[in-house]
């Protein structure tokens, strides 16, 4: 058991570490922190950290830095986490506030949390598998192009073009827009998944134009609907990690495979367990079974109307905690706004 001085000078010790990327020692703890004893005292606090395998000796000198197992003391037991100013605060607000719809909104919470916090900022798309489908439309482009443009309850409008057996006129679009209409609206995306499947099971059938032209359209309907359910990441400033290369042991290839691969963070992030504010962080050799065991992830949940999903960030294990998991959180809880705001208003 680490005593409560001990949880003290671990603290002192990570944010110093944070600070400087310099080894923590005892004198430097003394003379920066107010613990109102000696040196010798700091040094057997230190002793007993490093018995428990909080911190450790990079090299010989007599300084220390903490562990991964350090780390994680250090987030399960911060006091507070350090607020934001109402500088930064307003920033969030002005540029998520100028966004235009659901892809845009997500672009810039990424680009506002690399921007606070200088790491990789990630933000998971809500699941549109419980999304409603609200409004169909589709329209001739002439010749064999069909417009189809669906609505979800979410807001997101997806525009994609079918290629129809011939060019279909003003009655055949408004039949069309009825059947297409009677299978998805006021459905969930996943009930249209299942509906689309079965109205295109059989095919058309044979001779009937409008039941070709019906068919085309809903099997691009139906790939669309697929797309919307697959979950899906935003990520921003991947750059910095070569900018901060040095605070990684190894390569940061494996960061970077798994920014471009997108499965593996979606794995993790879907198995990191919230706190009771909602914020979770899954630390260094924590994340082995994902291959990132050099790195650090935070995230906290933000609640739109389709239930929840993850905004954080991917960085190294020698990352500010406090200020991170404050801007990450702060980021959800706009986010969070600006969702439930935009359903109200519909």
């Amino acid at each position: 058991m680490v005593s409560e001085r001990g949880l003290q000078v671990l603290r002192a010790i990570v944010q110093d570490y944070v600070d400087t990327r310099e080894p923590v020692g005892s004198k430097a703890i003394v003379d920066r922190h107010a613990f109102g004893v000696s040196a010798a005292t700091i040094r057997n606090d230190m002793a007993l950290l490093e018995d428990e395998e909080l911190i450790v000796a990079p090299h010989t000198s007599s300084g220390r830095v903490p562990t991964d197992k350090g780390y994680r003391v250090f987030v399960d037991h911060l006091a507070e986490l350090r607020p934001l100013s109402s500088a930064q605060r307003s920033a969030i607000t002005s540029f998520l506030d100028q966004a235009g719809d659901l892809d845009d909104l997500l672009a810039r919470t990424v680009r506002a949390l690399t921007q606070l916090t200088g790491q990789v900022a990630i933000v998971q798309y809500p699941s549109f598998a419980r999304a409603n489908v609200t409004h169909v439309e589709l329209v001739a482009l002439g010749g064999p192009r069909v417009l189809v443009i669906l609505v979800t309850d979410t807001g997101r409008v997806s525009q994609r073009i079918a290629l129809v057996p011939a060019e279909p006129g003003e009655t055949e679009i408004v039949q069309l827009r009825a059947r297409v209409g009677a299978v998805l609206v006021g459905r969930s995306v996943a009930d249209c998944v299942q509906r689309v499947a079965e109205a295109v099971a059989d095919g058309p059938r044979p001779g009937v134009l409008l039941d070709a032209i019906a068919d085309a359209v809903l099997r691009v309907v139906g790939e669309e609907l697929e797309e919307f359910r697959q979950d899906r990441l935003v990520m921003a400033g991947a750059a910095t990690l070569a900018k901060r290369e040095q605070d990684f042991r190894g390569s940061i290839y494996p960061l970077l495979e798994a920014i471009e691969e997108q499965v593996t963070l979606l794995r993790l992030m879907s198995e990191m367990v919230a706190d009771d504010k909602g914020l979770s962080a899954s630390i260094g050799r924590e994340n082995e079974p994902f291959g990132l065991v050099e790195a650090s992830v935070l995230a906290s949940r933000y609640d739109g109307s389709t239930g929840g999903a993850r905004v954080g960030l991917l960085g190294p294990t020698r990352m500010d905690y406090s200020s991170n998991l404050a801007a990450v959180r702060a980021v959800a809880h706009y986010l969070t706004r600006m969702l439930e705001d935009d359903d109200s208003a519909r």
